[in-house]
């Protein structure tokens, strides 16, 4: 299996995944909450801030999913490598208030991890690319379904 085969896999799961949880925050914002590992959460009127988390999430994995479908291999690892700090920020989130450390590491940091490992593996996967660009003789993206 190619390296550019394993990075789809790992940028389309991740994807996927986000949605899911995106679209729970969105659906049925009381049901997942309680998984992100904070004490506490809004409740009453205040639990539009866990509809917008899901919006937040839904809108943010776009980015990555166009990429990907484009074939904009560069550009789509720099944007994983800046996406991994968004589960950096909540498992300091998490952290900070007292919450789940296990949540904290063993979801937010890990996917923190994975979305900065699968952002190298495609930088590395380009590497080659991007030196060619630099010679001029660089090629149009290629999109991941062709």
């Amino acid at each position: 299996m190619s390296l550019k085969t394993v990075n789809n896999i790992l940028t389309a799961s991740g994807v996927l995944f986000m949605l899911y949880v995106g679209v729970s925050y969105i659906l049925t914002p009381a049901t997942i909450a309680p998984g992100f590992g904070l004490p506490t959460w809004p409740a009453g009127d205040g639990g539009g801030f866990l509809i917008e988390k899901g919006i937040l999430d839904v809108v943010t994995v776009l980015v990555p999913a166009v990429l990907l479908l484009t074939g904009h291999r560069r550009a789509l690892g720099l944007t994983m490598l800046v996406e991994s700090l968004a589960p950096f920020g909540d498992m300091t989130n998490v952290l900070a208030h007292h919450g789940s450390t296990a949540t904290a590491f063993g979801v937010h940091g890990l996917t923190a991890v994975l979305v900065a490992v699968t952002g190298l593996l495609i930088l590395h996967e380009t590497r080659g690319a991007a030196a060619a660009s630099v010679k001029g003789s660089a090629s149009a993206p290629v999109p991941a379904l062709s």
